[in-house]
């Protein structure tokens, strides 16, 4: 880890046996490795101590994975989560990525990808916390480049005010609590309002990864983005451009 701290994980899963592959996987990786085996135990240890990452299943005894999800985004908009599950159905996928979660893996998994999206998430929470939109943001989407940049003044659109210094948006003053993925798609469109971008380009600047998920995936974070929206009458603002994507419409 560089002389850095490791970054503390929670592996949240009722299995023994994939709980403690998970955990001996990752803590090769150097990361502080924490096992719950229920939701209850998951959720006192959740107000216990601090981590940096949750890996949840969802059928859990004490509470369920959805429980999770919810108890960790109520107190922290940005703590990456990931779900593992053996629901397969798209509808599974796309209710939980609605809910706040950040990625989703299909039981039976690749210890390796698991690896590979801990790391991921983890590299786009440190960012997030110095500030910098940079290394995600600025290279893969042409044009960006210029404007979506941590340094860069806050983006003012409309009764949005984006602030890329701190990564948050606010409507009239009021901040509103968004995800890291949902501040990303965010802030994009607000880099450039009125162009349209496809769901691989929002998908490329908000993980920072070459396109490689299903097209639910984006609309699902955009749809929970909008659902946040709402209460500031603005949600109107993510316009959805059927066939290709979406853009910043403010009217």
């Amino acid at each position: 880890m560089g002389g850095q701290q490791a970054a503390q994980v929670l592996v949240v899963e009722d299995d023994a046996a994939i709980n403690d592959v998970v955990c001996t996987r990752l803590g090769r990786e150097g990361y502080q490795v924490t096992a719950a085996f229920s939701g209850s135990e998951a959720r006192l240890l959740l107000g216990q101590q601090s981590f940096d990452l949750v890996i949840t299943d969802l059928m859990l005894p004490g509470a369920t994975g959805e429980d999770i999800v919810a108890a960790v985004r109520a107190a922290d908009p940005a703590l990456p989560i990931i779900v593992t599950s053996a629901r397969t159905a798209a509808a599974d996928k796309v209710g939980l990525l609605g809910q706040g979660a950040d990625d989703y893996l299909t039981k039976p998994f690749d210890l390796d990808e698991l690896a590979a999206r801990v790391a991921v998430q983890l590299r786009h929470r440190a960012q997030g916390h110095q500030g910098v939109a940079g290394a995600r943001g600025a290279s893969s989407v042409p044009g960006a480049a210029s404007t979506v940049s941590g340094a860069g003044a806050p983006l003012r659109c409309g009764r949005w005010m984006v602030d890329q210094a701190a990564r948050t948006l606010s409507v009239d003053g009021g901040a509103v609590p968004l995800t890291r993925t949902e501040y990303a798609i965010a802030e994009l469109l607000a880099s450039h309002p009125g162009r349209v971008f496809t769901k691989q380009e929002l998908f490329e600047h908000a993980w920072g990864e070459p396109y490689a998920a299903q097209e639910s995936t984006v609309s699902a974070h955009v749809s929970n983005l909008r659902a946040k929206l709402k209460p500031t009458g603005t949600d109107g603002y993510v316009a959805t451009v059927w066939g290709i994507g979406f853009k910043l419409d403010i009217g």
